[in-house]
């Protein structure tokens, strides 16, 4: 659980229950695409249970889950089918479809061919920290997360919220750690980043089970290359790689947080769900400030950022 995270602050003021929240929900639940239906957004049972409650609540953490279905048709089938349709109407007719209709032919055809087109769902896990006021996406796609902002927003009267900012952009904190080969307290630099020329050259370097402190990655930096990715571990229970948009990739959770665990979790699949939430809410809620910190602190809305300097 929580591969990837985008964290969001809840800057409305909103409050609620989990009643009126799994109320709110209950009226956008996901259903499966029609047959003539392309796509298809909905809130899912979190637990994979049938009928069972949208928001799990475990150690006081919500979570939730959108489902997203798909059909998709290949464009190649759909030409295939069309340029038939022209040919019959010249063979038929004797003139050539216009532009217009071939749109419409084209649309005629994605339809026709729906009702046989193979389904791709995926979903995307939410949490939400009501002390805190954050909101958690399991998600390293913006298009998703929209996806789930626009859901959230549409179901609940009254949410607002907006991505964390910090004081410090991620590249530059990332840059004065790859420069000065310090890690903020509590993290370690890993063995893998990625720089891009900011110039029109748009120049990428990428070092992947290499080490960062060297004069050559310096020197790239040196040149005005910028770390969009740097791979980092928190407290050694947490690894993760950091990118300058602030998003969290390739999250995992290091064996010593398993420590002292049971060794399965359990032969119900409660367990198993309560557990896997218990450890990455219980990790996360502890590394998420640490790193805010290690960024200069969450901006205030409204205030200057700070300069690139105070990294």
């Amino acid at each position: 659980m929580f591969k990837n995270v985008m964290v969001y602050r809840i800057v409305s003021g909103w409050s609620t229950t989990q009643e009126e929240l799994e109320a709110a929900l209950d009226g956008a639940r996901f259903v499966e695409c029609g047959a003539s239906q392309e796509k298809s957004v909905g809130w899912a049972e979190p637990r994979g249970e049938a009928h069972g409650p949208l928001v799990e609540v475990v150690g006081g953490q919500w979570i939730m889950k959108l489902m997203i279905e798909m059909k998709t048709v290949p464009s190649s089938v759909v030409k295939r089918k069309v340029q038939e349709q022209i040919a019959q109407i010249e063979a038929t007719t004797g003139r050539k479809p216009g532009k217009k209709e071939k749109r419409e032919l084209a649309d005629d055809a994605r339809l026709s061919l729906l009702p046989m087109a193979f389904t791709k769902q995926s979903s995307v896990t939410v949490w939400v920290d009501p002390k805190a006021q954050l909101l958690i996406l399991d998600s390293g796609s913006q298009s998703k997360a929209d996806e789930v902002m626009t859901g959230l927003i549409k179901a609940i009267d009254g949410l607002a919220v907006t991505l964390v900012n910090t004081e410090t952009s991620p590249a530059a904190a990332m840059s004065h750690w790859l420069l000065t080969h310090e890690a903020p307290q509590g993290f370690s630099v890993d063995r893998e980043c990625e720089l891009k020329a900011t110039d029109e050259s748009k120049a990428v370097v990428r070092y992947t089970r290499h080490a960062l402190d060297t004069d050559e990655v310096s020197q790239h930096i040196s040149q005005g290359k910028v770390p969009t990715r740097v791979a980092m571990t928190w407290n050694e229970r947490v690894s993760f790689v950091l990118t300058e948009a602030l998003q969290l990739k390739k999250v995992a959770f290091l064996d010593v947080v398993f420590e002292g665990a049971p060794s399965s979790p359990g032969d119900t699949k409660d367990d198993g769900f309560d557990a896997d939430v218990a450890i990455s809410t219980g990790e996360l809620v502890q590394m998420i400030p640490d790193l805010l910190e290690a960024l200069g602190g969450e901006s205030v809305l409204g205030a200057p950022p700070a300069p690139a300097a105070a990294a």
